[in-house]
């Protein structure tokens, strides 16, 4: 498989260790719930929360956000993380600057982000995209323009869903400098693997300036099964908690979690914790290396052996090689994902020079 940012690299032992060990204490085995917020005093005794604040403060260092201004929790999926960062953000900005939103994105952006724009009633603004589907920071300005005297919810996306493009965040946040704003980062398969490489700065919270994030588990870092990472400045947090607090009650478990879904996954959090420990981050550094330099490869064969495919790769940080659709064999064989007249490969983990020589052996031969 080749066309979608799954990593099918089987975990390392040492996974299954901890696995094991988490199972001797019941996790996994009995009903353990991460009802309510992963910071405050848990209603029932059976949770994993010390587990999940482990994983959030040690990603938190990997995205740069000060450890003072830093909450999280770890969500169902990407989708769910996304869901988080908008209804946050447009609670946030109502509370705050006292209107309702405008949801800026691009077409390029995940398909989740304009059902979530809906399911949230959100009124949204089309961002137009440079050549490689990167947002482009002066028709953010057009836009915000537009509409102008309302505060701008805008989602980012670093890695986006069929291009494989970067949003300029620093560029975004220069437009949005002058505008009451809350700017999401969905960062849902290049946020597993950019902490590890050189382009770390991508994604750091201090330096770029961006309110919450979301990432997946279940793509670069491999773990198996669907799990995400949801990240925002904690003074953002606090700022949405005073204003639906005083709406909503919550006795039943002592506190308002400020989560949009009342008992959560436990098991994810502490089995996840591996993937943020000492053992696994020289695993992870490795495939990120290679994984780039992967790409480049296959870049560089695309252009001299298929000019015609007119291949193209939108980020030096970007695992995607996108190019004209291949013979329907070649889409079948390797599960190539399509759209436009066009097919990409997403170079994962388990993707090296060896099935994408074989791929490429498949073109010639397709």
């Amino acid at each position: 498989m080749l066309g979608y940012p799954i990593n099918l690299k089987p975990p390392p032992a040492g996974f299954e260790r901890w696995r094991r060990r988490l199972r001797r204490y019941g996790i996994g085995v009995i009903a353990y719930n991460n009802g309510g917020d992963p910071y405050a005093p848990a209603p029932v005794p059976h949770h994993t929360h010390p587990f999940e604040r482990r994983v959030i403060e040690r990603c938190g260092r990997w995205y740069g956000f000060p450890a003072d201004d830093l909450w999280g929790i770890v969500s169902h999926g990407g989708t769910d993380s996304n869901l988080h960062g908008l209804r946050l953000g447009q609670v946030w900005l109502r509370h705050v600057h006292g209107g309702e939103p405008v949801c800026y994105f691009t077409a390029e952006a995940h398909y989740s982000i304009p059902h979530l724009a809906d399911l949230l009633g959100l009124a949204t603004a089309a961002v137009a995209t440079d050549a490689e589907g990167a947002m482009d920071p002066e028709d953010l300005s057009r836009q915000l323009a537009r509409h102008r005297g309302r505060p701008a919810l805008v989602v980012a996306t670093v890695g986006t869903t069929f291009k494989g493009a970067v949003d300029p965040l620093p560029a975004i946040a220069a437009a949005l400098a002058d505008v009451p704003h809350f700017l999401h980062v969905d960062a849902a398969a290049f946020g597993g693997y950019l902490p590890h490489t050189a382009h770390a700065p991508l994604l750091h919270q201090e330096a770029v300036g961006f309110d919450a994030l979301a990432v997946s588990c279940h793509k670069f870092f491999g773990f198996p099964a669907p799990a995400g990472l949801f990240l925002i400045r904690r003074s953002r947090f606090e700022a949405y908690l005073a204003a639906v607090g005083r709406r909503h009650r919550a006795d039943y478990l002592g506190h308002f979690p400020g989560t949009l879904s009342c008992s959560r996954d436990a098991v994810k959090p502490a089995e996840f914790l591996y993937y943020t420990s000492p053992a696994m981050q020289a695993r992870l550094a490795a495939d990120a290396r290679r994984i780039l330099a992967d790409t480049a490869w296959l870049q560089a064969h695309l252009e001299a052996r298929f000019p015609a495919l007119a291949p193209r790769r939108a980020h030096p940080a970007s695992n995607v090689v996108w190019f004209r659709r291949p013979a329907d064999a070649v889409v079948r064989r390797y599960h190539l994902a399509c759209q436009d007249g066009h097919a990409h490969v997403v170079v994962m983990p388990h993707a090296g020079r060896e099935l994408l020589g074989r791929f490429l052996d498949d073109l010639g031969g397709g």
